[in-house]
């Protein structure tokens, strides 16, 4: 990658800053559409069963549109291709409150995860290309600022549903708001651009190869993730037999924990290495998970969710980083990563329940433990390499921390 000559201190600190207000903005417009569900649902006239047909076309979306993102990177340069892309996403807000119908609102929601999925690649793509530069970690902050933004955004549409606003009314100036605020912080990313000499990505691309063990070790994190945040609360109350109120406890415990360690994970990730940040996420949620399974107790379960959300939170951001540095074409790599892990979070919450249905949520979360397992099992080939044909991410520095697995000292 090429350009944005200005690569001091001061430049590339506020780089940082900006695109994690490009991470936070795109949290946002999850949160915002999450909250008024309810009000869409009785809006088209759906049952509970045809809803859960349309909130599978997001992830269809994504996983088709993903792949094309390493092409408009690639013609348009890093910052206006986010530019374009956050714009979309944060517009197409507008378009699933307005659904009269199922078929309708099956298509809002294609485009909407559509203009998701390729505005994530492009902007985990220049947050890896920002974290080169910088010679120090920052994809857990910038994921932790994605939470902070679905946070965010979810509080306002509580707010707006409980004063019993038209969520056409909300997401249009949610969507409005949201557009503005990503265009300015977008102003203040790196200006990166392809070599002249590479050679342009395929208009749509299959994950590479260096992409799939990768995207693996995501796979396992993000279907974990899938399953607590779903399945949780079931389980304490269907399982363990206790009140709505402490079931919905361990959903908030498990979400709470994985945005705390992802804006912490920074510093863990630099002082240890991903492979042993990684391994030591996956004993903890692998312990996590053996308490939910054996101990079968309300406030072991507790515990549980919140160490498997501890455990696996860094996961997916250095899955993008080590995505980003696995070869010359880091958007596409990247795009590969996130079509694989977002399949993940399509299947798991279906996986879980035809488990269960076969025999019951603790075999399920049985499975969840093995999967987090894998993560210790799988860790090195998280293993940061420098960028292909770089010693520094372009700088003509040398591999810095977030480029090696050892302890180092980082100092902000």
């Amino acid at each position: 990658m090429t350009g944005d000559n200005d690569l001091s201190p001061a430049r590339l600190r506020h780089a940082r800053f900006a695109i994690a207000a490009v991470f936070c903005a795109h949290g946002a417009v999850t949160g915002s559409f999450a909250t008024r569900i309810p009000w869409i649902q009785d809006h088209a006239q759906l049952s509970a069963g045809t809803l859960g047909l349309a909130l599978a076309f997001p992830a269809l979306g994504a996983a088709l549109a993903m792949p094309l993102a390493g092409r408009i990177n690639h013609r348009f340069g890093a910052r206006a291709a986010l530019r374009g892309l956050l714009a979309m996403w944060t517009l197409s807000l507008i378009l699933p409150s307005l659904a009269p119908n199922l078929p309708a609102l099956c298509l809002a929601l294609l485009i909407y995860g559509a203009t998701a999925g390729m505005s994530d690649v492009a902007m985990n793509a220049l947050g890896v290309e920002t974290e080169n530069r910088l010679r120090r970690s920052i994809m857990s902050s910038l994921h932790g600022m994605w939470s902070v933004g679905a946070l965010l955004g979810s509080a306002a549409g509580m707010v707006a549903a409980h004063s019993g606003t038209d969520a056409r009314l909300h997401h249009l100036v949610a969507a409005l708001v949201l557009t503005a605020a990503g265009l300015v912080a977008v102003r203040g990313v790196l200006d990166l651009r392809s070599d002249g000499e590479a050679q342009a990505p395929p208009h749509f691309a299959l994950p590479p190869k260096s992409a799939l063990l990768i995207g693996a070790i995501g796979f396992c994190a993000v279907f974990a993730e899938g399953a607590s945040l779903d399945w949780s609360a079931v389980y304490l109350r269907d399982v363990l037999h206790t009140d709505a109120g402490l079931a919905a406890a361990s959903t908030t415990a498990f979400a709470l924990t994985m945005a705390v360690a992802r804006l912490a994970g920074d510093r863990v990730v630099d002082r240890f290495g991903p492979v042993r940040t990684v391994r030591a996420g996956g004993v903890l949620a692998t312990a996590g998970g053996l308490l939910v399974v054996l101990v079968q107790h309300p406030v072991a379960a507790l515990a549980g969710f919140g160490m498997i959300g501890l455990g696996i939170a860094v996961v997916v951001p250095l899955a993008f980083a080590a995505a980003g540095r696995s070869g010359p074409a880091p958007a596409q790599a990247i795009a590969g990563v996130a079509t694989i892990t977002y399949t993940s979070g399509l299947i798991a919450p279906s996986a879980i329940g035809a488990v269960a249905d076969a025999s019951s949520l603790v075999v399920s979360f049985g499975l969840v433990t093995l999967l987090a397992f894998a993560l210790v099992v799988g860790a090195a080939v998280l293993r940061p390499r420098p960028p292909v044909g770089q010693s520094g991410g372009g700088t003509g520095q040398k591999a810095g921390p977030a480029d090696r697995d050892e302890p180092v000292d980082i100092r902000p």
